[in-house]
């Protein structure tokens, strides 16, 4: 068994780039290797900025021996036959073949054994191959030759059993030797195998290994902090990205002028992240601290001053860029910048960003009723105000800090910090980990930005389809569900989607109309106020449903309840039903739910048989008369009384309760079903109990549609 080491060393390699190249590179050597029938193990990949390495262990010498069987025409068959055969099998002769029975008879067999090939053979074809088709996502031509990889390749290093597999890429020859850090030990070296390789490029100033670079950082970084008595901001994403920009990563820490402190904090980080890579630093309170790490490429025979004063009068221009940008925004209100978001198209068929912003205004007001301690007056001057950061320098230059700069304008003009949180907080979630809002009114604007979102791409028809959602709508109503049911609030969708569509005029209630008419509706009178038709007929309903199911899942909840729910009429309240499948959850995970719906689903099968059969349906109650047996006189009256405490707890939004109503039908149901004849030789008794079997589902439809319930 051989260790297979391979390095592709070339100029630097986008940081961004490295870990889809190493694991690019481990699986198409890989894979072309187990096609050739070769495995080998501990397969892995290492990344530096100047370097792709693979190793594998445990290559055999050779690919395995190769016996085929090719089966040919019966014994006695036409002389043109067998002759094509031999051809086909490479024969000369039939007495090379062997003769084999079967049912049909007696067959000829060519028997051909291939010897396996040499592994380093294999491995000579397989790495060019590899290295012409690499699927870099940018990648260029240099000097005469046609190949084309990421940065200029200069050397190619492959070792298989501790010898060189010789082969050839575009000029450049395949060898043993390789090269360490560019600075401080550039001399080529040779080695033997991985072990080898490692220890030398260590002692060459090169560390291998990604995952050690970033180790070293943080750890290095923490230190340098934990000195100053300041604590590292932890950015996991800027961690890995400077890991790849060096092979020998030495942290230093800097210092910010005083003068650049005045500067909103996110501001003075997202420069230094952005622009510089470097790491901010917190002090006791918590607050941006005016020291901050960045991470040399070598070690400095100065102890790295020269470097630190380097990167101080870099970041010295760029926080007074900042500053700049920072003085000249607040010379404008935010309200004096809302005539300008009419220069900033929001869709092209749904107007301006000006047209969202005075719509959102509008809906916050409408939806803060919904939210405890929002106030509507301030929910409308946040809503309008909440986008007017986009004109801003700074938040042209730092995109990423839309809604936060929006809040430190509002509080230099001088409004309430509620208003300020709230802009602030509106984009939120962002995603499935983001926090949502934290304030009644950050809810209140954060639920209006998203809705009419939603109702305005729903108008024109751009729905999300298969992976596409260009406008991240998933997203948005993902962020309604969570906003709505980390604070429990009590709104229908319908009722706030009549708002949402009139808040776009004649063009919400073209869609309404388009929406009833596709619904068959005649009633025109107040198309909008028909939402609930309209929201079901566009399909958002079912958007929100499988949005819903979605985040339930994450929960541990089962998605077919989420349908059992919303397949009852008017369930568009999304804390209720989630209370009514927490619920149904809980009762059929009991021996009694179990029973009861299995006993439904029976009742269920036999009414759609027999009303197919008979041509109609059984939906009226029983007449008491009719009933004969003591099993169905009880079973009537179960039903009556769980139907009258179910309906009773659910009007009292208790569904615990409706649940218990329900299980006791559990025991007259099995035993309606172990002694009663459905079917019975009398036509109005079958019918009685027919009806009766409807009584049940009815039943049971007061809290969910258990026809939905899977297993």
């Amino acid at each position: 068994m051989s260790e297979l080491l391979l390095e592709l060393f070339s100029e630097e390699i986008p940081a961004r780039m490295q870990k889809r190249a190493r694991e690019d590179l481990l699986r198409l050597v890989s894979d072309a290797l187990k096609e050739a029938g070769v495995e080998g193990r501990n397969a892995r990949a290492y990344a530096t900025p100047r370097r792709l390495t693979l190793v594998i262990e445990g290559l055999p010498e050779k690919t395995p021996d190769v016996k085929e069987e090719r089966k040919g025409p019966k014994v006695g068959a036409p002389q043109q036959a067998i002759d094509g055969f031999l051809r086909a099998a490479g024969l000369s002769s039939i007495d090379q073949a062997t003769v084999q029975e079967d049912k049909k008879g007696a067959f000829y067999v060519a028997v051909t054994e291939k010897p396996g090939r040499a592994t380093a053979d294999l491995i000579a074809e397989i790495v060019p191959a590899v290295v012409r088709s690499f699927p870099w996502p940018k990648s260029m031509r240099w000097g005469s030759g046609s190949l084309r990889w990421v940065r200029p390749l200069h050397s190619i290093l492959c070792l298989l059993g501790g010898k060189v597999v010789p082969f050839e890429v575009d000029g450049i020859k395949s060898g043993n030797t390789t090269r360490g850090h560019r600075f401080m030990a550039p001399a080529e070296f040779a080695v033997a195998d991985f072990t080898d390789y490692e220890m030398k490029l260590t002692e060459a100033k090169v560390v291998l290994d990604p995952a050690k670079r970033a180790h070293f950082i943080h750890a290095g970084a923490k230190a340098l902090a934990e000195a100053e008595g300041l604590t590292l901001v932890e950015d996991e994403a800027l961690l890995h990205e400077v890991a790849g920009l060096v092979e020998y990563p030495v942290p230093l820490i800097g210092r910010i002028d005083d003068e650049f402190m005045s500067v909103p904090q996110e501001v003075l980080t997202s420069t230094m992240r952005a622009n510089q890579k470097y790491f901010a630093l917190h002090d006791g309170q918590g607050k941006l601290s005016n020291r901050f790490i960045v991470v040399a490429n070598l070690e400095a025979e100065d102890g790295g001053k020269a470097i630190i004063n380097g990167n101080e009068r870099v970041l010295r221009a760029r926080f007074a860029d900042a500053r700049f940008l920072w003085d000249q925004d607040r010379k404008q209100t935010l309200s004096s910048r809302l005539p300008k978001l009419n220069e900033v198209v929001f869709h092209a068929k749904l107007g301006t960003v000006h047209d969202k912003a005075i719509r959102i205004g509008k809906l916050a007001e409408a939806l803060a009723p919904f939210v405890p301690g929002a106030d509507a007056a301030k929910a409308k001057i946040a809503g309008e105000l909440a986008k007017a950061d986009l004109t801003t320098g700074m938040v042209g230059e730092f995109p990423e800090l839309q809604g936060l700069m929006g809040a430190y304008y509002a509080r230099n003009d001088g409004l309430d910090d509620d208003i300020a949180n709230a802009i602030a907080e509106h984009y939120a979630p962002l995603g499935p980990s983001d926090d949502v809002p934290s304030s009644p009114l950050g809810k209140v604007v954060a639920l209006a930005d998203k809705i009419d979102t939603l109702a305005g791409f729903w108008i024109i028809d751009e729905k999300p389809t298969g992976s596409k959602d260009p406008y991240a709508l998933r997203r948005a109503a993902l962020g309604v569900i969570r906003v709505a049911l980390d604070a429990s609030l009590r709104f229908r969708l319908s009722e706030v989607f009549q708002v949402a569509l009139r808040g776009y005029g004649e063009l919400g209630e073209a869609a309404a109309k388009k929406w009833m008419a596709a619904s068959g509706s005649k009633s025109l009178r107040d198309v909008v106020s028909a939402a609930f038709t309209a929201l079901e007929m566009s399909g958002l309903q079912d958007f929100f449903r499988d949005r819903l199911k979605q985040q339930l899942k994450e929960n541990g909840a089962r998605h077919d309840l989420v349908d059992a729910v919303f397949a009852l009429e008017g369930q568009d309240d999304l804390v209720l039903v989630v209370k009514r499948v927490e619920a149904l959850s809980a009762f059929l995970s009991t021996e009694d739910g179990a029973n009861l719906l299995a006993g439904y689903r029976r009742a269920v099968n036999i009414l759609r048989i027999e009303e197919k059969k008979d041509g109609k349906v059984y939906d009226a109650a029983p007449v008491a008369s009719l009933l004969q047996q003591n099993e169905e006189k009880a079973l009537a009256a179960a039903i009556a009384t769980a139907t009258e405490k179910a309906k009773e707890a659910v009007g009292k939004e208790d569904f615990a309760a409706a649940m218990s109503a329900l299980a006791t039908l559990r025991a007259p149901v099995d035993a309606f079903f172990d002694k009663v004849t459905v079917n019975a030789d009398d036509a109005d008794i079958r019918a009685n109990r027919l009806k009766l079997l409807a009584q049940i589902r009815a039943a049971l439809h007061e809290v969910a549609d258990f026809s939905k319930v899977e297993g």
